[in-house]
């Protein structure tokens, strides 16, 4: 069977339905031929009979021979090239299932380029192939070494090609390197959401179980419901990269949801623990902010206006407080009761907000009578503490230095004096007490900064 310009070659086209097989199969009996022909043929055949094959001597056998050669040749390197691009079609189907990039499609463009010559290379040897019957009686020795050139013409062709292939095979490596990668991650991916799914699943149902409605856990799995029909309709329908994302996020999602369903029972029992937790705190409160009024009294009694004003809001505002956080209480209670964890959980840390604020005001007024009790019995002492940071900071200042640096003097002068103004209004009938604490503290304060100061540029000297 020989090819005629109405049927041209593909690689692609099965071997079966192609006249290369016929090719390849005369070849294949060329090469046994002249042992089957010594062995078979009497001797009067090569005599030169009548009636039987044409015998031409040396040269016109030499020139067959070393055209069969040059078929035989041709072949391999048909087959080679064939196997090659068949091999590079799959990488360019892989990359394309995966990557969409640019460089890809560039890959898909110049995979064309190149089948096209190798279909020009590949129509270039059948042509050579049928054009030259080398199973030819009548074989001249001049058409024998035609069709060797030509043979070995199509062979250095099919050669070149295939050098090409190689090259641009080889400049595929990163794209399907990556591509292959995708693809090895997809199946495990896939598994590892639908396992996340069921466990996920099954925690919501152990919960369930044991009484809990988990109401909004059940409803993030069910979302994830159309996300699994996606993932098993599979990537061809959706792609790869898609699915591989989906898969990701499946997976993820169904933990979260898992993670959540496991510790619904001890979140349940902590959320119980707090309820009785801050019930006892507010009860308490009450009877604290009922001490306030007295603490009141007596700060009204011993000392000026000054030093009690800010805290007469104290035992309203307590009050209030405490009253709010018992009604949001109830109103995490009744959360509780109906399971909407997200909202009691929110309703008892504002509940600890109020508390926390009540019982810093509430502890303010007792901490205030007893600062102001000690500085009326010995101001001295808070006196020397205030001086003690001065000199300690003065220290510090002149350390390796015959004169402080103007930029710390100036700071610890500014508090020097300002010590001893507050220590004058000490004097007098009525002494404000706090507006002294107040200063001394606000001196110390002035003192560490300029230390701390210090120190962060000897460190960066350093």
């Amino acid at each position: 069977m020989t090819a005629t310009p109405s049927q041209p070659y593909s690689p692609l086209v099965p071997r079966a339905h192609h006249p290369v097989r016929h090719a390849l199969r005369d070849t294949l009996t060329l090469v046994a031929l002249p042992l089957v022909v010594a062995l078979a043929l009497p001797a009067s055949f090569a005599g030169g009979s009548s009636g039987t094959r044409r015998w031409f001597g040396g040269r016109a056998e030499s020139q067959r021979a070393e055209a069969q050669a040059a078929k035989d040749a041709a072949a391999a390197a048909f087959y080679e090239l064939d196997t090659a691009q068949r091999d590079l079609r799959i990488s360019i189907e892989t990359i394309t299932a995966v990557d969409d990039s640019p460089a890809a499609r560039r890959a898909v463009a110049d995979f064309q380029a190149v089948s096209a010559r190798i279909d020009e290379a590949s129509h270039q040897y059948i042509n050579a192939v049928d054009a030259h019957d080398l199973d030819r009686d009548d074989l001249e020795a001049s058409a024998a070494s035609q069709a060797r050139t030509a043979l070995t013409e199509a062979k250095d062709e099919l050669g070149r090609v295939k050098q090409d292939l190689d090259r641009f095979t080889a400049g595929l490596g990163p794209l399907l390197g990556k591509a292959e990668t995708q693809l090895a991650r997809l199946a495990p991916s896939v598994e590892r959401a639908r396992q996340g799914l069921l466990a996920a699943s099954n925690a919501l149902d152990a919960v369930r179980g044991s009484g809990l409605t988990a109401d909004d856990l059940a409803s993030r799995l069910a979302a994830l419901g159309p996300e699994l029909t996606k993932l098993n309709q599979g990537a061809g329908a959706h792609g790869v990269p898609q699915t591989l994302e989906r898969a990701e996020r499946v997976a993820r999602e169904a933990e979260s949801v898992r993670v959540e369903a496991e510790r619904l029972p001890e979140r349940a029992a902590e959320i119980d623990h707090r309820l009785v937790s801050l019930r006892t705190r507010a009860q308490a409160l009450t009877t604290r902010a009922g001490q306030v009024e007295p603490v009141l009294s007596e700060l009204r009694r011993r000392f000026t206006a000054a030093c009690w004003q800010d805290l007469q809001h104290v035992p309203d505002q307590a009050g209030e407080n405490v009253a709010q956080a018992e009604l949001k209480l109830r109103e995490a209670r009744a959360a509780r009761d109906e399971q909407r964890w997200p909202d009691a959980t929110a309703l008892l840390s504002t509940v600890r907000a109020l508390l926390n604020t009540t019982d810093e005001s509430v502890s303010a007024a007792g901490d205030r009578l007893r600062r102001l009790n000690a500085v009326q019995k010995d101001p001295q002492q808070e006196i020397e503490r205030t001086r003690f940071a001065i000199r300690d900071a003065q220290r510090l200042a002149m350390a390796g230095r015959h004169t402080p640096d103007p930029h710390h003097a100036r700071p610890l002068d500014d508090a020097v004096a300002r010590l001893e103004r507050a220590i004058g209004t000490l004097e007098g009938r009525h002494p404000d007490y706090w507006h002294f604490l107040t200063e001394t503290e606000a001196v110390r304060q002035a003192v560490t900064r300029v230390v701390n100061q210090i120190r962060d540029e000897r460190g960066a000297g350093h």
